[in-house]
C-alpha cells in the first residue's frame, strides 16, 4: 500500500520550511520511524521519520526546495522489503523496461544500482533517449542542491583555509533560514523597541568560594556540575517576580504582566544563537536548571531542538563570557521587555573599604523597553541580581 510522506504540521509562527536532505533513496528499505528527511525551518531543523516499515518509493521534492505544512513530499511503499541486489537489480530493471522500452541496458544498470527510476529525467538522446550521461548529471544535481544546505564551515576545504599566496579568494554562500531570522529579529528590535541598556559590576568571589566549597558534594548529589548560570538563572527569578514590569511583554498597546518566569537561555550552535526556555525557572532548583541546560547545549549541538523548547519565554539571559567578551549590549528578544547580559571574569583592582583589592569582576549588562521599564526599575533590578550574586545566602533567605 502506498504512503503519503508529508510535512508535519507547522506552527502558526513558522511559514515554511526548507528541505536540507533525504536520508534515503527510492527503493531502499525503511523502517517506522527511521530518519526520511530533514527541513530547516527559521527556528529549528525538523525530521520527518518514516510513517510504517517498507520501501521508499518516489522523491517528489528535493534538497534545496521550499515547502509547506503536510505537503507532499514524496512516497513509500508500506511492507514492501528490499530484494537483495541481484534480484533487486533485475527487478528495478525490469520497472525501468516496462516503463521506458527505449532505455540501453546500461542506464537500467546504472539507475538499478544507485536505487532510482527514470522519472523526472530528461533523455537528451537522440528521440529523448535517456543516455548514461544524463543519469549521472541528475546525480550530480541531486548531490548539488543537497550541499548547498550544508553549513558553511562543513563547506572549507584546506584550500579555503590556506590558499596559495598569489590568490584571492572569496566564497558566497547562502544565508541559512535560522540565520536569515536572527537578523530580522534583530533588525525588528532596534527599530520597534526604545532599548536601552544600563550596566553593573559583580564581586564572583563570594560564588567562586562558593563552587569550590560544594562542586563535587553538588556534582555527588544531583549529577550535574554547578556553575555560575544556575545562580545567575534563581537571581534573576527572584528579581523578575519582584519587579514584574521587567518580566512583562507588550502586545498592541497592551501591557502583559507574567506571574511565572519562562527564561531563556541564549546556545551557540553550528546553525547559529538558539534561545531555548526554560518553564517556570522560579521552581526549579539549581540542579534542575543546571542539567536542563546541559541537556539543552546537547540538544542543539545535534539539531534535536523542537520548536516547542524555542517557543514562548519571559526573560532571556546570555553569556558572551564564554567567548571571552568582556563588555556588550545585549539586543532585546521581542515581544520581551528584558535581556541579562553576562560577561567574561576577570581580575580587577577595586575599592573596598577606602582599600584598593583585587577581586574577580564581572560586568552585567541589562537592555530593557524604555516603553514598559523606567530606568530606575532597571537599574535596581540590576542592583538586585547584583547583590543576590555577591551574597548567594540571600537567596535561600529570600531577603
Amino acid at each position: 500500500m502506498s504512503i503519503e510522506i508529508k510535512v508535519p504540521q507547522l506552527p502558526e509562527s513558522v511559514n515554511d520550511a526548507l528541505i536540507i536532505n533525504w536520508h534515503k533513496q527510492p527503493g531502499e528499505t525503511v523502517k517506522q520511524d527511521e530518519l526520511l528527511v530533514e527541513l530547516e525551518t527559521d527556528k529549528v531543523v525538523l525530521e520527518v521519520p518514516a510513517p510504517a516499515d517498507g520501501v521508499l518509493g518516489s522523491i517528489l521534492l528535493g534538497a534545496g526546495e521550499t515547502v509547506i505544512g503536510d505537503q507532499v513530499l514524496g512516497m513509500m511503499n508500506e511492507g514492501a522489503v528490499e530484494m537483495p541486489d541481484r534480484e533487486s537489480a533485475g527487478s528495478q530493471e525490469g520497472k525501468v523496461a516496462s516503463a521506458h522500452p527505449q532505455i540501453s541496458p546500461a542506464v537500467r544498470k546504472l539507475l538499478a544500482e544507485q536505487g532510482l527510476t527514470a522519472d523526472g529525467m530528461t533523455g537528451t538522446g537522440k528521440h529523448g533517449r535517456l543516455l548514461k550521461e544524463d543519469v549521472q548529471s541528475y546525480i550530480d544535481t541531486q548531490k548539488a542542491n543537497a550541499m548547498k544546505r550544508v553549513p558553511d564551515t562543513q563547506l572549507l576545504t584546506e584550500k579555503d583555509v590556506k590558499p596559495d599566496e598569489s590568490e584571492r579568494l572569496e566564497k558566497r554562500v547562502p544565508m541559512t533560514r535560522l540565520r536569515a531570522r536572527i537578523a530580522e529579529r534583530l533588525l525588528e528590535a532596534k527599530q520597534s523597541t526604545a532599548m536601552l541598556t544600563t550596566f553593573n559590576e559583580v564581586n564572583m568571589e563570594p560564588m567562586i568560594k562558593l563552587r569550590a566549597d560544594y562542586k563535587e558534594r553538588f556534582e555527588k548529589t544531583h549529577g550535574a556540575r554547578l556553575g555560575f548560570m544556575s545562580i545567575f538563572v534563581k537571581a534573576a527569578t527572584v528579581s523578575l517576580l519582584r519587579f514584574p514590569e521587567v518580566n512583562a511583554s507588550l502586545d498592541g498597546e497592551d501591557v502583559i504582566y507574567h506571574g511565572y518566569c519562562d527564561v531563556g537561555i541564549a546556545i551557540s550552535s553550528q546553525r547559529g544563537l538558539v534561545v531555548p526556555i526554560m518553564r517556570n525557572a522560579e521552581l526549579m532548583s539549581m540542579a534542575d536548571i543546571e542539567s536542563s541546560i546541559v541537556s539543552y547545549a546537547e540538544m542543539a549541538r545535534e539539531d534535536k531542538l523542537g520548536i516547542e523548547d524555542l517557543m514562548g519565554g519571559t526573560f532571556t539571559i546570555t553569556n558572551g563570557g564564554v567567548f571571552g567578551s568582556l563588555l556588550s549590549t545585549p539586543i532585546l528578544n521581542p515581544p520581551q521587555s528584558a535581556i541579562l547580559g553576562m560577561h567574561s571574569i576577570q581580575k580587577r583592582p577595586v575599592v573596598e573599604h577606602d582599600e584598593i583589592v583585587i577581586r574577580p569582576m564581572m560586568y552585567l549588562a541589562l537592555s530593557y523597553d524604555h516603553r514598559i521599564i523606567d530606568g530606575k526599575s532597571a537599574v535596581i533590578f540590576l542592583k538586585t541580581i547584583k547583590e543576590l550574586v555577591e551574597d548567594p545566602a540571600r537567596l535561600l533567605l529570600d531577603v
